[in-house]
């Protein structure tokens, strides 16, 4: 297929490209600054990512130049919307109105030139942390502000893709972990370890659903190439390890100790701070094997990431407080 793609420079959206190009996909990549203006990991991830598909730079979803290059290269199969405003998304201040606007900016005007155009697919990315996404606990509210923005996105592509005749799938990202990812929960447990420390979870008792972020890309590019250009609606919501957040630290220490020849201890704390739902996690399991996804070779890359990474300070080490991942 030929996409058009935004959100590459994010964690999931570097793996999302990569897996693309691997299965033939050619890619169209959509950056909001000019390379020169992005620096540290989102920086790293773009450069390997220069060597896989076509970026066009200084260009945002809905804006003019946007409209330029649907209009202009045509012959377009597949858009796949992954960017979103995600500036401060842990404020209770965050902008839910703002990041609406963002997100959909011209989106009637969008979808009315790619249909021209011949394309009449689109994904979208949304977050398990959404109101009303997944299972779980506390009425299935949204975490936050900015889950309330991904909802009210998801609602506004649902509503305009039924009234222009296209297809709309939502691929629902639960929390992914592994290579390149920001400074969160799996990185803070990888660098205490090689940093000879232990590292303390405040939060084990959460349940969450903590994916490889190689099978859920093997997942985004399958459901990607099976969508029909058929009018309607569909959905996954990819599940990886559904469990405790103790328990999931845990198994990543069980998963490195061999590998990185470190005893992996953590100190599960009683957890005092329930702020955010006790549960919430994806539905649909996923076939390894029909993904042909390695699972022990995951964990391999994994190790080997962080190792090699270890003294390159890519990323600080954070606090052991257990936040959504939503990039």
């Amino acid at each position: 297929m030929r996409i058009l793609f935004t959100g590459a420079s994010s964690f999931t959206g570097f793996w999302f490209v990569r897996e693309l190009a691997a299965a033939g996909h050619e890619i169209v990549m959509i950056f909001q600054r000019e390379l020169e203006q992005y620096e540290g990991l989102r920086r790293s991830r773009i450069d390997r990512l220069l060597e896989l598909s076509r970026p066009v730079f200084n260009c945002r979803f809905g804006d003019e130049r946007f409209m330029e290059i649907i209009e202009r290269e045509s012959d377009w199969d597949l858009l796949c919307h992954h960017a979103a405003e995600a500036s401060d998304y842990k404020s209770p201040d965050f902008d839910v109105a703002a990041a609406v606007r963002s997100n959909t900016l011209n989106l009637r005007g969008v979808l009315a030139a790619l249909i021209a155009n011949g394309c009449r697919k689109v994904l979208l990315t949304g977050s398990v942390f959404e109101n009303g996404e997944g299972a779980g606990s506390d009425e299935l509210r949204a975490f936050s502000p900015y889950g309330l923005s991904k909802a009210f996105t998801a609602q506004m592509f649902a509503y305009h893709t039924q009234l222009q005749g296209a297809r709309l799938g939502k691929l629902v990202i639960p929390n992914p972990f592994g290579p390149y990812e920001e400074p969160r929960f799996l990185s803070y447990l990888m660098r205490s370890w090689l940093e000879g420390r232990t590292p303390a979870v405040n939060t084990p008792e959460y349940v969450r659903d903590n994916i490889h972020v190689s099978l859920l890309s093997r997942a985004y590019v399958d459901f990607a190439a099976a969508l029909p250009a058929t009018p309607g609606f569909q959905r996954i919501n990819p599940s990886g390890y559904v469990e405790s957040q103790g328990t999931f630290a845990l198994r990543v220490a069980e998963q490195m100790r061999d590998r990185l020849g470190l005893p992996c201890d953590v100190l599960l704390k009683p957890q005092t701070d329930f702020a955010e739902p006790r549960i919430r996690i994806n539905t649909d399991p996923l076939d390894a094997a029909q993904l042909a996804w390695d699972e022990k070779r995951a964990w391999d890359e994994l190790a080997e990431y962080y190792e090699r990474s270890a003294t390159a300070e890519l990323t600080p080490s954070h606090a052991a407080n257990v936040a959504p991942v939503r990039d």
